[in-house]
């Protein structure tokens, strides 16, 4: 085992990456040389044991807590952990199955305290820490320390505050970041791989970039930690891996956590909502400033409580102020997750201790209540966090909505496996997670082909719902799933309920979304798209989808330069009213493309009539699922009885007449009397049909979650009206595998092969 270890671990230094973390294969074997050293190895050894091993619930994970527990029990022995090192080694495993080890060890008379200690740090307690109260109940005093310990939330306290003054290098990257720039998709296979995905990070050239791996290790060598700079940044849809990757360069090593790293600073002109919310979640600073003055190499000085930044003579280059001042508490607590479960953790041991509210901590400042009505989403996201029938979240209000559905995707799959892992997750919370196979069924890759066998069994073990490669696309099969109402989110930026409204997500908040329940977020504003008018021969839903930007554009409310950027959908809920007599399919059409406006979320209003012939179109296919072998069985009958229930009593929820909306865009579709086109490279980008006709068009794609059956036959007809050869490359990509078989008996598209 050492010896193939070591030839791994230079292979991976040639590319100037550190080994994989080990497997549980490998600490099998590892668990044999402590027992049994080899003269000479013991520091490398345990420094395996150390450093090198998943934590969490990884199968290589359960390898590491079952030595040292039984080490730290006397029913083992190495010469070179001793039982108190055993149990400080437990206790850097952050939960799992290290967590009734050390519980155990709190009624040892020798190592109770040592135990107490390390509990006293660890966050992933989750029912667990009943059993601590329980003990400490009956008078067990290490248990009523580590109560203590949490109430006064010292695992908080003992890390160091986010200093007053930062200084940095700068790597700035103008124009626009896309996620795809810093994560490649043709480089998708090698994601949950952090250090070698991260060799990928802006591998095309551009301004000012020619070699970024090079260029970063130069800038390091000045001997500053450097902040990632852009005008806009993070848009797209890989923002765990993106931010991996960006992290990797720019943050810190964890603790006993390999190949990770958190912390960091990335400043944007702007900085894509989902992004930021991934970067939070990292234990990363993200600053919206401007950036003009920042240029690469410059030394800045960044003061985040003065919201300044400075030139190395001092000079004031850029003022900002942070999204909340919760930033700085994040930053400290190693991210946003852990603090929203360690904030839980000290309140619950409060609770339990007779005592009142925790003050360590900064709080969101809720905004007044107008007394207005509320929006859709408002009223949704209301339902979800418990509020009173007909009641809403105010903007800028934090909550923690119920999530009904969680969504995830393979090229995200194996990422956010590995977060659940590390949040020691062995049941979802969330009543409904989905995991499809449809980013690489087509064309697989070795490290592909082991996920499609590996990762369906890790979510079905979990009470989740696993397709099939070559099922189609996620969204074409968890919209069908989805209860009217209802919040939920997904690893795909265009996880974007047609039904519902869903906050799509890092793989981070999706894995804790499906293993707590819940997702955290502050409420954000809604700008309401309105149409009226009747829609004119020749405008098809499509010209609907374009409308919104191109209204936006008309009103000087969106702008396609990214350079001083405006989007008033940015980071918004796009809500849409004047179609209730869309079916579900077609309002996805609508909500899907709200992911191109970069808006948080999107509502649609529909009619009860066609919620209602969705779903019991639904509950036919999920039946049909539980017939074909689809697991888990028990998540899909209870899905499709919630549907039942729904059918019961079919009524949706509605916007108030008087809701504040930060912005409101009325679109006549009796103006739109020519399509509208979104111009190659940018979605933003739109022109009527006359501004660009003439313009010679190379080749066409139908396909995607962007389409559906009655677009494929809308095309089969114009091929019925065109000549025998067509002058452009035509591919078609059909959603669904039920869509590609009723496409396959369709002459128009058999007779063009």
């Amino acid at each position: 085992m050492l010896e193939a270890y070591r030839q791994h671990a230079e292979e991976r230094a040639r590319q100037g990456i550190p080994p994989l973390p080990l497997s549980a294969a490998q600490v099998n074997g590892l668990v044999e040389l402590l027992k049994n050293p080899i003269a000479g190895e013991e520091d490398t050894l345990v420094g395996l044991l150390t450093d090198r091993v998943p934590p969490g619930v990884d199968e290589a994970a359960y390898v590491k807590a079952a030595f040292l527990a039984a080490v730290a029990k006397g029913e083992a022995a190495s010469p070179l952990i001793g039982k108190q090192r055993a149990a400080e080694l437990l206790g850097t495993m952050l939960g799992g199955y290290n967590i009734q080890p050390l519980i155990d060890l709190l009624d040892d008379a020798e190592l109770g305290g040592l135990a107490a200690e390390q509990l006293k740090f660890t966050l992933l307690m989750f029912d667990a820490f009943h059993d601590v109260k329980e003990k400490a109940d009956a008078g067990n005093a290490n248990a009523r320390a580590v109560l203590e310990s949490w109430a006064d939330a010292e695992w908080f306290t003992r890390r160091a505050e986010v200093p007053r003054e930062v200084r940095l290098t700068v790597f700035k990257v103008t124009g626009e970041t896309n996620t795809d720039d810093l994560s490649p998709a043709q480089d998708a296979w090698s994601r949950p791989d952090i250090p070698l995905h991260a060799l990928a990070m802006l591998k095309n050239p551009r301004d000012g970039i020619t070699d970024a791996v090079r260029q970063i290790a130069d800038l390091k060598d000045r001997g500053h930690p450097l902040a990632y700079v852009g005008d806009v940044v993070g848009t797209g849809s890989s923002r765990k891996s993106a931010t991996n990757s960006v992290l990797w360069h720019m943050g810190e090593d964890i603790p006993c956590v390999p190949n990770k790293r958190q912390g960091g600073v990335v400043l944007g002109g702007k900085i894509a909502p989902i992004f930021f919310n991934t970067l939070e979640d990292s234990g990363a600073l993200p600053i919206e400033c401007p950036v003009d003055d920042l240029g690469m190499g410059d030394t800045i000085v960044l003061k985040p409580y003065e919201g300044k930044i400075e030139n190395e003579a001092g000079e004031v280059i850029s003022e900002f102020a942070l999204k909340t001042d919760v930033l700085l508490d994040e930053v400290r607590a190693g991210g946003r997750i852990p603090l929203i479960i360690g904030r839980s953790l000290t309140e619950k041991a409060r609770e339990a201790l007779g005592l009142g509210h925790s003050e360590v901590f900064r709080r969101p400042v809720d905004p007044e209540d107008s007394g207005k009505g509320f929006t859709l989403a408002q009223k949704m996201v209301g339902r979800a966090c418990g509020l009173p029938e007909g009641r809403g979240i105010r903007p800028g209000t934090y909550c923690e909505p119920r999530m009904s559905t969680v969504g995830s995707q393979d090229t995200t799959g194996p990422m956010t496996r590995d977060e659940l892992k590390e949040l020691a997750c062995l049941g979802f919370s969330a009543d409904l997670v989905m995991q499809s196979f449809c980013h690489t069924a087509a064309y697989p890759k070795p490290v592909d082909i082991d996920t499609q066998h590996t990762l369906p069994d890790f979510i079905q073990t979990r009470g989740g719902v696993s397709l099939r490669p070559g099922d189609g696309i996620i969204h074409s099969w968890l919209n069908r799933m989805l209860l009217p109402d209802q919040v939920g989110t997904g690893g795909d930026s265009h996880t974007r309920f047609p039904l519902g409204i869903s906050f799509p997500a890092g793989s981070g908040l999706v894995a804790f979304g499906a293993a707590l329940g819940v997702i955290p977020m502050d409420m954000p504003e809604s700008v309401l798209v309105k149409f009226t008018g009747e829609m004119q021969p020749g405008v098809t839903l499509r010209d609907l989808v374009n409308a919104i930007p191109y209204a936006a554009i008309q009103r000087g409310l969106l702008t396609v330069e990214k350079k001083g950027k405006k989007n008033v959908y940015n980071g918004r809920v796009l809500e849409i009213q004047g179609l209730p007599n869309l079916t579900v399919e077609q309002a996805f059409e609508l909500s899907d493309a709200s992911a191109e406006r970069s808006a948080g979320g999107c509502t649609i209003e529909l009619s009860e009539e066609s919620v209602a012939e969705y779903l019991r179109s639904n509950i036919t296919m999920l039946r049909w699922m539980i017939d074909n072998g689809y697991e888990d069985k028990r998540t899909l009958e209870r899905r499709a009885r919630a549907m039942e229930t729904w059918l019961e009593n079919p009524t949706l929820l509605r916007a108030d007449p008087d809701a504040e909306y930060a912005e409101v865009i009325e679109i006549d579709m009796s103006e739109i009397r020519e399509p509208l086109l979104a111009c190659p490279n940018d979605p933003d980008d739109v022109k009527t049909l006359s501004e660009v006709a003439g313009d010679g068009i190379d080749e066409v794609f139908i396909g995607s979650c962007m389409t559906n059956i009655g677009h494929f036959r809308a095309a089969g007809k114009l091929l019925q009206a065109a000549d025998a050869v067509i002058p452009s490359r035509l591919w078609i990509a059909p959603p669904t595998k039920m869509d590609e078989h009723q496409l396959r008996g369709c002459e128009e598209f058999e007779c063009r092969q």
